[in-house]
C-alpha cells in the first residue's frame, strides 16, 4: 500500500485482517506513529490497531513475484513515486486507487500491467498513526479493470481480495467510464476546501463546476457513466455513520488543507477540466478559479472554509 493515508490504511488494514500479506508505505509522522504504536483503523461500532511492516519508501521493500503495488497517494506525488517504483520492480503490477483519471496514464508509460480503481470510500485521516471509515454496510465500493480497458486474472484475484476483506469490488472492463463520473463529482472537492461544507453557497458553486465538467468531458467525447448508474452502484451499499459521536469533517481536499500538507490534487481533478475546456474551446471559469483558490491556500497553508462560496461565483459570472 503506497500512501496508507485514509484510503490506504482502510484497504491496507482490512486486506490485512483477511490474511493477505500487506506493507504499508508512509511518511513523516504517520511513519514513526505506525512503526511505534501501529495502526489504529476506526469504523462505526468497532476499533482495533493492527501491527503492520510499515515502510519509508518503495526501496525498503523486497520485490518478489505475486506482488502487487496499490497507489493510494495523491495524484501530484505519483510520478516520482512511479519512477522509483519502476527502477526496483518493473514488472510489478500497478493499481491506481487514487482519485482522477491522470495517474493511469503516468503509469501506463512505464509499466505493462495497470490496473485502474474507482474508489468509493469516505475516510479520514488527521491524526498521525489512525484512519477512520465512515460507511456501513460496506466500508468502500472499490471496482477496478485494466487500463484503458477490460479484466484480466490480476482484476480477478484483487476484487476476490477485496471482497474477501468487506468491500464491494467488482471486475469492471470499461472502469474509465466510472473513473471519470468519480472526477465529476470529485470537482466539488476544491469548493468544499476552500469554503467549508456547512457553506450555503457550496451546493451552487460545486454544481457550476460539474456543470463545466460534464460540457468538456462531451466535447472531448469521453463516455463517462451515467448518474443513473453510479447511484444504483452506490445505494444501499454506502451510507455513512458517526464513528465515537463524530461525522466526517470533510473530503480529500479539505483534509490536505487541514493538515497542512502544502499541496493539493485540484490540479488533477478541477486542472483536468481546466486542460479539457483549453484544447476543446469550452469556457472553465469556475474550475479554474477553485483551481487557483485552493492552490493559493495549500501554499499559504491556510485552514479549510476561510472563503465564501457566493462571493467565489460572483467573480465568474
Amino acid at each position: 500500500m503506497i500512501g496508507a493515508g485514509a484510503i490506504g490504511g482502510t484497504i491496507g488494514g482490512r486486506l490485512a485482517e483477511a490474511g493477505r500479506d500487506v506493507v504499508l508505505v508512509a511518511r513523516g509522522a504517520h511513519l514513526a506513529a505506525l512503526r511505534e504504536s501501529g495502526l489504529t483503523l476506526d469504523e462505526p461500532g468497532r476499533s482495533r490497531t493492527l501491527r503492520l511492516p510499515a515502510a519509508a519508501g518503495v526501496d525498503e521493500i523486497e520485490w518478489q513475484d505475486g506482488d502487487v503495488a496499490l497507489l493510494c497517494t495523491k495524484t501530484q506525488d505519483t510520478v516520482p513515486l512511479l519512477d522509483a517504483l519502476r527502477a526496483l520492480a518493473p514488472d510489478v503490477p500497478v493499481v491506481c486507487a487514487q482519485n482522477g483519471v491522470a495517474n493511469e496514464r503516468f503509469a501506463a508509460e512505464r509499466f505493462s500491467s495497470v490496473q485502474a480503481m474507482c474508489v468509493v470510500l469516505p475516510a479520514e485521516h488527521l491524526r498521525p498513526g489512525r484512519v477512520v471509515a465512515y460507511s456501513t454496510p460496506v466500508p468502500g465500493i472499490l471496482d477496478l479493470g485494466r487500463y484503458p480497458d477490460g479484466v484480466d486474472t490480476i482484476t480477478e484475484g484483487i476484487a476476490a481480495d477485496l471482497t474477501a476483506a468487506g468491500f464491494s469490488s467488482r471486475p469492471d472492463p470499461a472502469i474509465m467510464r466510472a473513473k471519470y463520473r468519480k472526477l465529476l463529482l470529485n470537482l466539488a472537492n476544491a469548493a468544499e476546501a476552500a469554503c467549508g461544507p456547512d457553506d450555503p453557497g457550496l451546493r451552487d458553486l460545486a454544481g457550476a463546476a460539474r456543470d463545466e465538467g460534464e460540457k468538456c468531458l462531451a466535447a472531448a467525447g469521453i463516455d463517462v457513466q451515467s448518474r443513473e448508474e453510479e447511484r444504483a452502484r452506490r445505494d444501499a451499499l454506502i451510507t455513512e455513520r458517526p464513528v465515537d459521536g463524530a461525522a466526517r469533517q470533510g473530503g480529500s481536499t479539505w483534509q490536505s488543507l487541514r493538515r497542512g500538507a502544502g499541496s493539493v490534487e485540484a490540479e488533477f481533478l478541477n486542472g483536468e477540466i481546466v486542460a479539457l475546456g483549453r484544447a476543446h474551446e469550452v469556457p472553465t471559469p469556475v474550475n479554474a478559479l477553485l483551481l487557483d483558490t485552493v492552490a493559493e491556500m495549500a501554499a499559504g497553508t491556510e485552514a479549510p472554509g476561510g472563503r465564501d462560496a457566493q462571493q467565489l461565483l460572483a467573480a465568474v459570472r
